[in-house]
């Protein structure tokens, strides 16, 4: 049985969906309403889920990493992702995602470059990541380093980046199976 949490920090509110101990979703949003159809949006259809009565020390770990990393915090964190209901490129895109540091972004063209695919098909990806903001969908922007869409407003995007800046320079790269993949620091945004 997948258990949904929930709690409010402030005027931003995090959700998880969890069932032993792995992570099926997680959201934000500016109300308990929007969090919620964002939790419900991301499992898959005609799964058994119930709201949990009161938080656990697994879920409020969760739920207290989401608010550090919406805080623009650099986390470190080892929570079990269930990731069995997405596609094999979904999984890859994902994952090399995860690896995008605090203060860096990368472009939907230079991850679609080292997972293979196209920048639409990643835009795609981007737009269902049910593991938001654990996965950093926010920091993949346009290859002109406009912001993009973003489904919790651009505006949000754009805060949190702000958070994030290091003050980093310099772009960068990491190695990954398979590829390689661009990183610009987030002060190449606010050029444009």
């Amino acid at each position: 049985m997948i258990y949904i949490c929930h709690q409010t920090v402030g005027d931003v509110w995090y959700a998880a969906a969890i069932e032993d101990e792995k992570i099926w979703a997680t959201a934000f949003a500016s109300n308990k309403r929007r969090v919620l159809q964002s939790i419900l949006g991301s499992l898959p259809f005609n799964m058994e889920f119930q709201m949990a009565e009161k938080l656990s020390p697994y879920s409020e770990r969760i739920l207290k990493t989401l608010h550090s990393i919406y805080m623009g915090e650099n986390v470190s964190w080892n929570f079990q992702l269930e990731m069995r209901h997405l596609s094999n490129y979904a999984k890859k895109v994902l994952s090399f995602l995860s690896k995008v540091p605090v203060g860096y972004v990368t472009t939907y063209r230079a991850l679609a470059r080292a997972a293979g695919g196209s920048p639409r098909a990643v835009g795609r990806i981007m737009a269902m990541n049910p593991f938001a903001p654990l996965i950093p969908c926010h920091r993949v922007v346009c290859a002109d380093f406009t912001l993009g869409g973003y489904g919790f407003r651009v505006e949000v995007k754009q805060e949190l980046l702000q958070r994030e800046d290091r003050g980093f320079k310099e772009p960068t790269h990491i190695k990954l199976d398979g590829g390689t993949l661009a990183l610009f620091p987030v002060r190449y945004l606010w050029k444009n």
